[in-house]
This record gives structure tokens, sequence and C-alpha cells, in this order.
């Protein structure tokens, strides 16, 4: 490792980034906090809708660009590989790809059954993967955890906008927009903060943390801990942090995988899983950082044209034009009155009310909960007591007795499930079943009643702690600021975040469009539809997870009204290429597509948690002396044993895609970030500050998560929601930055400083 020279030796040019980060928070927070004053309509948009969605992601472009640009010559160096050859091999990639795609598209207008194509998509992406990584496999220390550093910035930004467009970018992100809206709702922040989240913060990775760790010849992100403040803790706890980020971010991934798998093949969940965990163990495990790299260039392409050819085609369909992002606005208004005459819809007030009832059964179940489980195990026995006396047909029968068996067996477990159950109907029972409209900017009033306009306060305060947790935990994950050790130098690493933002946004100023043409579509092609005459696709999906999709006839009508649909957020995209009447072939790229995006960020997770566990951890800071050569086997061998873990965790199913990556990101912000800023820019931080603060930081966020999860709090017999100024537990990273950040201040004043700093972290910014 290439040590620095010494702090005090250089005096930074501020200027620039200050106004950067001025720009970045006026765009940001400054724009939403007024955004429901800028509901003026220009040409067919919101204005409010359109900058959120467009305009700030656009800014934040700028803001990077211009950085990288103005400080182009400021640890510059010549390119380390021929990158002509490069440009060549990725343009035969590109013609290969689409020959590839033309040929399966008239296999299938020549009779190739869907099956096939299914599995003809999903096997030659793992061989594509596999190929690379046996070509790129390695020994060598420096090309398997940083890829020599030789990878130029227009391919490390297209190898970072895979690794960052992950499952919850490409399958569950217009998902969430869909289920949504513009701001989520009182109690489910969301929406375009996602959006604005994820992007804003390439803002602070480049103006403020990537220069200074490329500084460096480092390896991981808790490499930079041991340089900035030595000793061992410093090191222990950011790569302890680093797992646990990155844990809980991979088994998202990895259910993204096994849920694509099974719907390409036909094979059960649990196998896809197994399938598709193979492609990215033969990348990371064989070559490292080094084949991940090119591996995640090659899943770019597949999935930004999976995302864009369905869109174009949705856009085209509805608007007769296939530019998506520059003309769905003219369906946010229709969306808007088709949402208006259905809540005043006798039907769809009558599914509202349903579940109302529902609601009102569980809470009175919950009142006694032993007396209401033996209720219902009395009742289940005697209905099937009667059956059977009856000779019913063995199918009514054997549901009777598989609803036996699935009652709960304790009170707790039984308090857990109706607590789940009611919190469920109490959602659907809202108006349009639970989904939010899709242009409001926040609910609530804030000229109404005063339960309106808190309501609102709650709304919007909500939307932009997450999307202070988003952007924050972009700037603290050790998955994507490895990334930047890849480069030849620290001007390469600056425009590495130029490119990747590029790549991001073609992705991210789509997915409000997908989520806009699919809702329309929904409201005006399927609600109404008699339960006769449903699309095939909506069952097939259902096979594959109920929590996916799932209707029901709940007010008797035989006629499927809006709120009797049930779409999880990770079925908009998959299913989008069905929904539109598209090809199977568009479909089974769609899926290849979303398998692209998982594999791509498992990549990097793995291989970030298998460094940490040995690199950081078992050879450095256990002190474990070996050769470069062994501790590369002992990565390989951490990352095998990490991804069954995470396989296994993953095939419980036990959240949502977007909300375990939302999680992850709150985690991040919270244990990383206030500490690498303060390393890289206040001198006076000492070792006792930077652990206090990651143990203050993640302790708080994550006792704030665990201790609002239904289960849990019906353990310990909590009443009500418990928030802290109304704060939901996916942005709970907002209170662990406040402790991470106090705890390094206080601390570090209180400690003997460091008599002298090991590291010049700001130098080359």
């Amino acid at each position: 490792m290439q040590a620095a020279a010494p702090l005090a030796s250089f005096r930074p040019r501020t200027s620039l980034r200050i106004v950067l980060l001025v720009l970045w928070a006026a765009l940001s927070f400054g724009v939403v906090f007024f955004a429901r004053d800028l509901g003026l309509v220009v040409g067919g948009w919101p204005l409010n809708y359109w900058f959120c969605a467009q305009g700030a992601v656009l800014g934040f472009i700028a803001i990077v660009a211009v950085y990288a640009w103005a400080r182009r010559s400021h640890g510059a160096a010549p390119p380390a590989v021929d990158v002509r050859r490069l440009h060549r091999i990725f343009a035969l990639y590109v013609v290969c790809l689409l020959l590839f795609l033309a040929g399966m598209a008239l296999a299938e207008r020549a009779g190739l059954p869907r099956q096939w194509i299914g599995a003809i998509f999903l096997f030659s992406s793992l061989a594509l993967y596999a190929g690379i990584g046996i070509f790129c496999r390695t020994s060598d220390a420096a090309e398997y955890y940083v890829a020599g550093r030789r990878v130029p910035a227009f391919y490390n930004g297209m190898a970072t906008a895979a690794d960052w467009m992950s499952a919850a970018s490409f399958i569950s992100l217009s998902g969430g927009l869909y289920l949504q809206g513009f701001s989520g709702s009182e109690t489910q922040a969301g929406g375009l903060a996602y959006i604005m989240g994820w992007t804003g913060g390439f803002c602070l990775v480049a103006l403020l943390i990537a220069p200074a760790l490329r500084r460096h010849d480092l390896y991981t992100l808790p490499d930079y801990f041991a340089l900035r403040f030595g000793g061992r803790w410093p090191r222990l706890l950011s790569a302890l942090a680093a797992v646990l980020c990155s844990f809980t971010y991979v088994v998202a991934q990895i259910y993204g995988v096994g849920l694509i798998t099974s719907r390409l093949t036909g094979v059960q969940f649990e196998i896809g899983i197994l399938l598709g965990l193979g492609g990215v163990l033969v990348c990371s495990f064989l070559g490292g950082m080094r084949a991940v790299t090119w591996t995640q260039v090659a899943q770019y392409v597949i999935l930004i044209l999976a995302f864009l050819i369905p869109v174009s085609w949705l856009a085209y369909k509805q608007l007769g034009n296939p530019m998506a992002p520059f003309v769905y606005g003219a369906q946010l208004g229709k969306i808007a009155a088709l949402e208006s005459e259905l809540a005043q819809s006798p039907a769809e007030r009558a599914v509202v009310a349903e579940y109302a009832r529902r609601a009102t059964v569980y809470q009175a179940m919950l009142r006694d909960v032993p007396a209401a489980l033996a209720q219902e195990r009395l009742a289940a026995q005697e209905r099937l007591r009667l059956l059977r006396q009856q000779d019913a047909p063995d199918a009514q029968v054997q549901a009777a007795s598989r609803a036996l068996a699935a009652l709960p067996t304790t009170a707790a477990a039984a308090r857990e499930r109706w607590t789940r159950a009611l919190a469920d109907n109490l959602d659907r029972s809202r108006p349009l079943g639970g989904v939010a409209p899709m242009r409001l900017a926040f609910a609530g009033d804030p000229q109404g009643s005063p339960r309106e306009r808190e309501a609102f306060a709650n709304s919007r305060l909500n939307f932009m702690a997450l999307m202070f947790c988003l952007m924050l935990g972009t700037a603290g994950l050790p998955h994507l600021l490895t990334r930047f050790y890849t480069t030849s130098s620290v001007a390469q690493a600056r425009s590495s975040v130029a490119w990747s933002l590029l790549f991001i946004a073609a992705l991210y100023i789509a997915a409000p469009a997908l989520a806009v043409l699919v809702k329309y579509e929904v409201l005006s092609e399927l609600v109404g539809k008699s339960f006769d005459a449903l699309p095939p696709w909506i069952a097939q999906w259902a096979q594959v997870d109920p929590s996916l999709i799932s209707v029901a006839d709940v007010n008797g009508d035989r006629v499927l009204q809006f709120s009797e649909i049930r779409m999880g957020a990770d079925i908009i995209m998959l299913a989008t290429p069905e929904l539109g009447g598209l090809p199977y072939v568009v479909s089974g790229l769609v899926a290849a597509g979303g398998l692209a995006a998982a594999l791509s960020t498992a990549d990097g997770l793995l291989l970030t948690m298998g460094n940490a566990f040995a690199h950081d951890i078992y050879l450095n800071s256990l002190r474990h002396r070996v050769s470069a050569m062994y501790g590369v086997v002992f990565s390989k061998f951490a990352l095998l044993m990490v991804a069954l873990a995470a396989a296994y965790v993953a095939a419980l199913r036990s959240a949502d895609i977007l909300y375990l990556v939302s999680a992850s990101f709150s985690l991040a912000a919270s244990t990383f970030f206030p500490a690498l800023v303060a390393g890289i820019f206040w001198r006076r931080c000492s070792r006792a500050g930077v652990v206090a603060s990651m143990l203050a930081g993640a302790g708080v966020t994550l006792a704030y998560m665990v201790l609002h999860m239904a289960g849990v709090r019906a353990a310990l017999g909590l009443d009500g929601p418990g928030l802290w100024f109304g704060i939901q537990p996916v942005s709970a990273g907002v209170f662990g930055v406040a402790a991470s950040a106090l705890a390094i201040v206080v601390v570090s004043l209180l400690t003997v400083p460091p008599a002298v700093p090991q590291t010049n972290s700001i130098r080359g910014l």
C-alpha cells in the first residue's frame, strides 16, 4: 500500500466543491420541500413530478460531470490498457447480442416453444458469464481484489452501473413507483424518493469520497480505516459493518435470481436460487474483481436493453411515440381521472368495505389470542369432520385438512400472523386498495383539517428521510466504493463516477415512465374484466409466488375491481411484456435482464463480503500471516460460505426486494458515511471516535428497525406504531447518522488527538 504525504502539507481548493454541494442540496431537499407548491402543469407535465423524476437526475449528472471536468488534470495518469482494443471487443459483443435477439425472435415466429425460449435465455446468460469468469480467472492479489487497477473510466462506469442497478432497480423500482405513486403514503415512504436518493448519492461519492479513497493503493474499504486510524478495531468494525450491509443487500439479489430462474424454467424457487447462484460463483470465485468487472460490463448491456424495449413498446402502444421518458406525462392526467372515478365506484367501495370488515375481525381475535386460536381450531376440525361425514369430494377434504394444518401452533405465532393480517387488511381498506395516487405530492392536505395537515407533514418528512438515507447510504456502501479502486488514477475515479451516473440515469429516468404506463394499462385494460376472461399470465406468476400477484372476487360480482388486484412491487417489470402483449422473446429478454441485474450486484457484494472476512478480519485483524496467493484462496473460500448462507436466507422469502435493499442503505449511511467524511476532512478525528461512531450508528439503526418489526412488537406486547417523529423504520438511518455523527465528534474531542496524521485523505480531491 502506498503511504501519502503529511496532511498539513496540502491546502485543498474547496470553493468549487462547496458550490456544487449547495446546488446538490437545493436540487434535492429544497425542491422536494416545496413540491406541493410546484403543481403547475407545463406541456402536459406536472412540474413537481417532472422535476423529481427527471430534472433532479439531470442536475445531479451535471454536478458530477462539472466536477470531473474541472479537476481532470489533478491526479491524472496515462491509460493502463489499449482502450481502442476494448472498444472493438465491446462493439463486437453488442452486435452479437443483437443478432442473438433477432435469431430468437425468428425462432419464436417459427414455432419454438416458450419453455425452450426461457431455458435458452437462462442458460445462454449463465454460459456467457461463466465464460468471462473462466477467461479472467486469476490468483494474483491485485487482479483479484481491484482488477489490476487497469479499468478505464468508461468501462468502470458501465460496470459500476450494472453493480449498482440491482434487482431492486431493475425488478422492484418501477413496482415501487406503481404502488407508492409520487411520494408514497403517510405510513409508507417511497415513490420518487428512490429515484432522487439513488442518483443524488453519486454527487456525494464524487465530491467527497471516491477521489480520497483512490489516492491510496488499497484493496478494500476497511483498508482505508486501517491506514487512516491504525490499530485493529477500525478495520475490524468496518469489515463487520461491510458484511452486515452487504449481506442484507445480497439476500435481496439472490431472491430475485430465484424468482426469475423459476419463472424461466419452471423449476421450484429454491432450485432456481441454486441455478442462478452457480453463475454468480463462477465469476466472483474464479476471477475476483477482474472477472466481475467485465462480466458486469456485459450484464449492463443486457439489462438496459431488457428495460428500455418494453417501456418503449408500451409508450408506442399508448401514445404512438417510443420515447417513453419524454412523452409519458400525458398519461398522468388520464390516470388521475381514472383514479378519481374508481374512488367513487360502488363496486370499489364494496371491496374496500369488506377489507375493513376483515380488519375488524382480526382486531377482535387479537384481544384474546389463546381463546380465538382455540375457537379457530375447533371450527376447522368441525368443518373437516362434516366434509368427511358428507363424503365430500377429495379436493374439498384435502383443502380443509390443509387449512387445519396451517393454523398457528402457538399463541405467539397466532399473534404475529394475525397482526400482519390486520395491518394488511387495514392497508387495503383505504381507497384504491391502499395504492397511492400516482401524481399526488404527499398525502394529506397542508390547508385541510388538523389530521390532514399532520398526514401531509408526516408524508413529506418520510419522503425526505428516505431520500436522505439513500443518498448517504450510496456514499457509504462498501461494494460501490471498492469499484473506484480499479481505475488507474484519481482523475479516472472522478470520471468514472460521472460515467456511472450517466449509465444509471438511462434506466432511472425510464423507470417512472414504466410505472405510469403499466398503471394506465391496468386501469384501462384489466380493471372491469370478467374473472373468467383474465389473461393466463396472472395465474402463471401466482404459481411462482402468490405474493407477486393475486386476484380475489372480494365483492362476489365476478368482475375484477382495482382493489381486488394484489400486486407486489417485484411483478410490475417482470410481467410488463405479457401485460403489453409483446412477443414472448421479450419476456425472456426481460427475465435475462433481471437476472443480469441481480447477478451483477450479487457478484460485487459477495466479493466484498469474502474479502472482508478473509483479507480484513482473518488475515489482518486477527494477524494471520500468509502469502498473497493464500490470501486470495481464503477470500474465495469465504465468498463461497457467504453465498450459501445468503441463499438459505433468501429461500425463506422474508421480505420484498425493495425493503431489504432500502434497509441496507440505512445501515451503510449510519455506519460508514460519518466515519468516512470525518476521517477525510477532519484532522482531529481519532481512532476512538471512529469506533464509537460505527457502534452508535449501527446500534441505533438496527434497534429502530428491529423494534418496529410486527413480530417483535407482538412478542414484546408493544402497542401502537411507536415511531419517532413519525419516521418509518426503513429510514432508521436518519437516527443512526445523527448518533454516529454525535459520537464521532464527542469522543474525538474527549480523547487524545492523533499525534501524526497517518494519511492525507483529502489530497487529490
